[in-house]
């Protein structure tokens, strides 16, 4: 097993031979802000309803396989994921960390992890809400201000999850992805593994990081899907994001949609835009083909 430091957003963390521990440093955490008040005033008026992305993700025992796993313990609790893999294809495969949105790790995210799965990879969708999934907004900013308040649980879950897929599964590489909420965690991976994350893609999510120094330890290539009709992040926060990426010659892709607003490719929710969401798909799979494979 590889020994490896990772540089967490306020803390090192140090995996050795499957023992995690946590200790200070001075790099200083985002502060938590109004991130879920803007989530409340984009998805006030939603359900969880299925997006049209779904279309095509295999059942399970289709094409894939698909169960609840126990990809590790905190707080003396079992975390509990879902982790889904093709069929009839020689093992180990490239590993994929899936982050749902905020209505939590819900039969959506469950569908999509099938989907990205289908394509070649283990795939392993997180719970960042200890079990719980909201079926109103309501709820949804419940669990995302009780998971946001406490961001080093959500950085050991994420390590966790890391840790799972290389020990476990032995993934010869791991990239990450989420939405929204999980388009921002898909970033703190990144910063988790700067050296050993293989790729990662942001759909959107609230806290862009912009300060040159934060990414320049990131060695992965990323990928970044955002809506022109954003406003967190504002199309002036990812142009940023962007240009401090390039100035440190880091491989970034990034697309910015035309008439696409918050959560247009999210699996769950009201605010789908058919043609933005199935392009940003295509290079995802693009993406992911290239350096996982």
């Amino acid at each position: 097993m590889r020994l490896f430091i990772a540089l967490i957003l306020g803390t090192f963390l140090v995996v050795v031979s499957g023992q995690t521990n946590l200790f200070a440093t001075n790099v200083i955490l985002p502060p938590q802000d109004d991130y879920a008040d803007y989530m409340w005033e984009v998805h006030h008026h939603e359900q969880p309803l299925p997006t049209d992305i779904l279309t095509q993700a295999p059942t399970e025992d289709d094409t894939v396989t698909a169960e609840m796993v126990t990809y590790g313990t905190l707080d003396g609790k079992e975390i509990k994921g879902y982790l889904a893999s093709p069929m009839d294809i020689d093992r180990p495969l490239p590993g994929i960390i899936v982050i749902h949105e905020w209505w939590g790790l819900n039969d959506n995210i469950k569908a999509m992890t099938r989907k990205l799965a289908a394509e070649g990879y283990t795939a392993l969708a997180v719970d960042m809400y200890s079990g719980e999934t909201a079926e109103t907004p309501e709820k949804a900013r419940e669990l995302v201000t009780e998971a946001r308040n406490n961001s080093d649980r959500l950085k050991d879950n994420l390590a966790l999850a890391y840790q799972y897929l290389e020990e476990e599964e032995k993934a010869p590489k791991i990239a990450s992805i989420g939405w929204c909420f999980g388009g921002s965690l898909s970033l703190q991976t990144a910063l988790l593994f700067p050296e050993t994350l293989d790729a990662a893609v942001i759909y959107y999510g609230g806290d862009l990081e912009t300060d040159a120094e934060v990414l320049k330890p990131l060695e992965m290539p990323i990928l970044g899907i955002f809506g022109e009709l954003d406003d967190r992040p504002s199309p002036e926060t990812v142009e940023a994001f962007e240009m401090a990426l390039k100035s440190l010659d880091k491989e970034v892709d990034v697309y910015i949609y035309p008439n696409a607003d918050h959560a247009f490719a999210n699996p769950s929710g009201e605010r789908y835009n058919p043609v933005a969401a199935m392009d940003a798909w295509d290079k995802t799979v693009a993406f992911f083909s290239e350096h996982l494979k």
